[in-house]
């Protein structure tokens, strides 16, 4: 059930919370959160009340996927609500270590598309290169909790070199998307030289960067590291929110930082249960989305992530959503629902059904109130009505 401040839409600070005003002195230091983030049982237990449920999760966690969460993030918990959106996101779960027959390690079938290690080659144009296998905290549905943090079932092997030189021989490719991981873990000078090392291919028209740095960890978005980034434009950056609780005052300063450093941001949505699947929360998430300059780009059905069947909704609830925001608030707010077909079948764009019937002559379409509208094919002018045009046009010339 949606609660009064699933749907806040104002931006507002949640520091210190959970730590002691003295913590105040090093909030905005980005290292510092690093070095103190919630990674275990004792410290989750001294902070809030566990559910059964969430401390046996825990005790599992090492085996499949590390736990780690940032003071900032943290402090968005309810300590007594093991329903809390945002926990549910972060903190791990008994329903984890449980595999359902529909699920896969490599949901997306990244591996069997690396041609070099770390280098995932999907799509004619394009490519997805892991960089890092660490994230400021740990996402409980992550696509690739078989390589990161450092516990899963595989260990990202990025070939740097071999990557690089596969980019230059293959003249097809034109842009190339930094992910892993989150890169903007790295330093400022890692990330620059990596950065201009990717823009010394001729071919390659355009970076972009796949992060929630911004997110979990907007301490990061200094005026330093977006200076570094405005040297390599065209660069876009793909941020990952999913509940409006994340948009607070810091996060909003870092993106906007971000977007007068000229650089466009688009949002990349999970869709997941108790979370962010209802038309209201998901309304609230894309308003204050566009607030801090960031247009909704995308929203994902859930991959079939081992251990997910707990967060996971049915595509139905993703079409129901995307009706709800259709012709019910501006354009720029309406992300394109995807599924990720299973395997490596790429993003495939699901809508709501607005043909209502396709016949020769004319398309029968029906928009968001239901209304029923015939839009006609386009008539050829006939020969005669041409000919008589160019005549007339002819004697305008005399």
């Amino acid at each position: 059930m949606t609660s009064p401040s699933d749907l806040d839409t104002t931006f507002t600070s949640h520091a210190p919370g959970y730590w002691p005003e003295s913590a105040m002195e090093k909030w905005s230091d980005h290292k510092w959160q690093l070095r103190n983030r919630i990674d275990s049982l004792a410290d989750l237990e001294a902070r809030i009340n566990l559910s059964d449920e969430e401390r046996a999760g825990v005790l599992l966690a090492g085996t499949k996927l590390a736990m780690a969460i940032t003071p900032h993030f943290f402090n968005l918990i309810d300590k007594d609500d093991p329903n809390c959106p945002i926990r549910r996101q972060v903190i791990p779960r008994i329903e984890e270590g449980w595999t359902a027959p529909e699920e896969l390690a490599d949901p997306c079938g990244e591996d069997s598309h690396m041609p070099v290690p770390g280098l995932v080659h999907r799509y004619p144009d394009r490519v997805l290169f892991l960089v890092t296998d660490r994230c400021a905290s740990y996402c409980r549905y992550c696509t690739r909790s078989r390589v990161v943090s450092g516990v899963g079932e595989q260990q990202l092997e990025t070939q740097w070199e071999a990557a690089f030189k596969y980019l230059e021989e293959h003249t097809e490719v034109r842009d190339v998307l930094l992910s892993g991981g989150d890169p903007l873990l790295f330093s400022d000078a890692k990330l620059d030289k990596i950065l201009t090392r990717l823009r010394a291919i001729p071919h390659i028209q355009f970076l972009r960067i796949g992060s929630r740095i911004p997110i979990f960890l907007p301490q990061r978005i200094t005026p330093e590291l977006c200076a570094m980034l405005k040297k390599h434009h065209p660069l876009f950056i793909s941020i990952h929110s999913n509940h409006p609780k994340e948009l607070t005052s810091e996060v909003q300063d870092g993106l906007v930082r971000l977007a007068e450093a000229g650089i466009p941001m688009g949002n990349q949505s999970v869709l997941l249960r108790g979370v962010n699947d209802s038309p209201e929360v998901q309304k609230a998430l894309v308003h204050k989305l566009l607030m801090c300059r960031v247009r909704p780009y995308y929203l994902y059905q859930c991959d079939l992530i081992t251990g997910s069947s707990h967060l996971r909704t049915s595509v139905a609830e993703g079409v129901n959503i995307i009706e709800n925001l259709r012709g019910h608030t501006t354009g720029y707010a309406i992300p394109q629902f995807v599924i990720d077909g299973p395997g490596g079948g790429g993003k495939i764009p699901i809508n709501p059904n607005y043909v209502v019937d396709s016949s020769e002559g004319k398309v029968t379409l029906r928009n968001y109130e239901g209304g029923i509208f015939d839009y006609p094919d386009p008539t050829r002018i006939p020969e005669g009505e041409m000919k008589a045009l160019q005549e007339k046009a002819i004697c305008k010339t005399c």
